[in-house]
């Protein structure tokens, strides 16, 4: 869509590392680049890639506020690309239809995320599409109780995020009461290697794709990651789903991988991952920029890549965990940091001061990092008490097309 012109675009939030790579990445391309985020201090606004950035309202508690806070700075910013970068993926694809003529969302409508970020019709469609799934049954269902009471089983939320409320059950171990209601999900439980995925894609077509898997964990959040290169089913099963869906943009995928090297899915991401860090920015901002005529993007040389101050909280924290800590310093060691660059070096020594929102969260109430940069952009909304019509606007739209 540049057409050999800069172009403005606007990143929906500033506050995770992958959003400083996609900066530095189309400011290196020329583009100007614009950040909006809930918080006032966020990662992003340290860095020189990016020309302003703007405070919005939480969207997760104040949707509406949120999406008009963005159309104003659309319209007096002239932006001509609106890229989401994480969970607020969601909502922002609500102003699909209410954006100017010139100005374009990098993101699937709501009702296709929806439906990809629902645990549960995600199985389902990739079921549909023939390819292989855990088995999985809403909780209500009878077959779920079923299923735990002969195998190990899985119960997680339908639309939650960063591992929170996950239970690992047994037989032996299966609760007296119900298992859950529509809103989570029981599933097999697959034994196996856990990697990620992040792809980009073209309608149908696989522009840009990465496998990797995490060396050191924050909760559930990797932070110190490696490229993997011997998992090609992995691979053509990415490749599959998009060709079946016709999608576009970006799409993540976890994993396990079976004993047989069979890919088990447990969940989609509709939306940019950590997996951005091995993709060559040239190339990615290219296929950004230039969507319909791109081709396709190849990978950085370096195949490890770790948040560094996120790494070195995880080796002090074990330190009385002797083996833990050594484990987690080589892996560090040997990792290349996504925070630093020469070019841009303001926002490596300010990442802590900088990430404040987020740390006094994990410091003082007991969040994992992945809850407390996520709970308020998270989907669906939280509506208004006072309004039932703003509550059933808000619940998410099934694989059926009704609430759930």
């Amino acid at each position: 869509m540049s057409n050999g012109k800069s172009i403005t675009v606007l990143l929906t939030l500033g506050r995770l590392p992958k959003a400083l790579e996609l900066a530095r990445a189309l400011n290196t391309a020329g583009c100007r680049v614009l950040v909006a985020d809930p918080f006032a201090f966020h990662l992003c606004r340290a860095s020189n890639a990016v020309e302003k950035s703007f405070q919005t309202p939480s969207p997760h508690s104040h949707q509406e506020q949120y999406l008009t806070s963005l159309l104003e700075i659309v319209a007096r910013e002239k932006v001509d690309l609106i890229l989401p970068v994480s969970e607020e993926a969601l909502h922002v694809s609500l102003l699909k239809n209410r954006l100017p003529e010139e100005t374009q969302l990098f993101a699937l409508s709501n009702e296709e995320l929806q439906k990809l970020h629902d645990k549960y019709s995600f199985n389902q469609i990739a079921k549909e599409a023939g390819l292989t799934v855990p088995e999985t049954y809403l909780a209500s269902d009878v077959s779920a109780s079923e299923l735990a009471a002969s195998i190990e089983t899985v119960v997680k939320p339908r639309l939650g995020c960063s591992g929170q409320d996950l239970r690992m059950l047994t037989p032996k171990t299966l609760p007296a009461e119900s298992l859950g209601n529509t809103d989570a999900i029981v599933q097999s439980r697959i034994f196996g290697r856990e990697v990620s995925t992040l792809s980009l894609c073209r309608n149908g077509e696989v522009l840009a794709h990465v496998t990797y898997e995490g060396n050191v964990f924050a909760g559930t959040v990797a932070v110190c990651f490696q490229r993997v290169e011997d998992l090609h089913p992995v691979e053509e099963w990415v490749a599959d789903f998009a060709r079946a869906g016709n999608y576009s943009y970006f799409l993540a995928f976890d994993f396990i991988v079976d004993e047989d090297g069979t890919p088990w899915p447990l969940e989609c991401n509709p939306r940019l991952t950590s997996g951005i860090h091995f993709m060559e920015p040239t190339g990615i901002a290219r296929a950004i920029t230039e969507f319909d005529s791109a081709p396709t993007v190849g990978l950085k040389t370096e195949k490890r890549f770790q948040e560094g101050h996120t790494t070195l909280l995880q080796v002090y924290g074990n330190i009385f965990r002797p083996k833990t800590a050594l484990r987690h310093l080589r892996a560090m060691l040997s990792a290349r940091d996504v925070l630093w660059s020469a070019a841009d070096p303001v926002p490596f020594p300010l990442m802590t001061p900088y990430s404040w929102p987020v740390l006094k969260q994990v410091m003082f109430r007991g969040r994992t990092f992945g809850e407390a940069a996520t709970s308020d952009i998270a989907w669906p909304p939280r509506a208004p008490a006072s309004s039932t019509a703003s509550i059933d606007a808000a619940k998410p739209v099934n694989a059926h097309g009704s609430c759930s």
